[in-house]
């Protein structure tokens, strides 16, 4: 799956159409819990259950899934996007058939507090980060990092480390994986909790 949820983004922005890095700020973050309590009913809801599932669906598909007209369902996504819930579409890639074999998680520790900005912004122009989380506990960072082979993923710890406010990392190289991305099927989030819902997306 070659994209970067958290940290920044490089999936395809909704209202412009541009990639490359992007920060997400406190701001940005506040902004989509304040509208996810306020803002979004049960078939927005469905909407992004089943956008997720499948974002190729058309706005016709859509409709039918969630009993509204096309037009109707265009102007909800429209709003999602303008809103920052729905911050891109991109394309899951099976990693191996673009050479991508190795999968680790590496640990980043920091050496300096104040750096920490300064560190994700290196961080993210680093292509073969695929993922990056600001964690709780020893590390300030968790990478997702996905290259070809162990001498490759020896070169990124390597360039990880020679950061500057980084002091140290800790990697976990992955055997295998199980799932990731998981949507789960049948059932989409309610204000009120989960709820059950008719159908499911390809």
């Amino acid at each position: 799956m070659l994209h970067r949820p958290f940290g920044f983004r490089v999936t395809r922005r909704p209202e412009t159409g541009g990639r490359g890095p992007e920060p997400v700020t406190g701001l940005d973050r506040f902004r989509q819990r304040l509208l996810t309590r306020t803002d979004m009913d049960a078939v927005d809801r469905q909407l992004l259950h089943s956008l997720r599932a499948n974002a190729r669906a058309t706005y016709a598909d859509l409709a039918r899934q969630v009993g509204l007209s096309a037009p109707a369902v265009h102007e909800r996504v429209g709003k999602l996007e303008a809103a920052g819930i729905i911050t891109g579409y991109h394309a899951t890639v099976a990693p191996a058939a673009v050479g991508l074999d190795v999968t680790a998680l590496v640990g980043v520790f920091e050496s300096d507090q104040n750096a920490e900005q300064d560190v994700a912004r290196a961080l993210a122009l680093m292509p073969e980060i695929e993922d990056c989380w600001f964690v709780a506990g020893e590390e300030s960072f968790l990478l997702k990092v996905r290259v070809a082979d162990m001498p490759a993923l020896e070169h990124a710890i390597a360039a990880i480390s020679r950061l500057p406010g980084v002091s140290r990392t800790r990697t976990t190289v992955v055997l295998s994986t199980r799932w990731e991305g998981r949507v789960p099927s049948g059932q989409t989030p309610s204000a009120d909790g989960p709820s059950k819902r008719n159908g499911t997306a390809g």
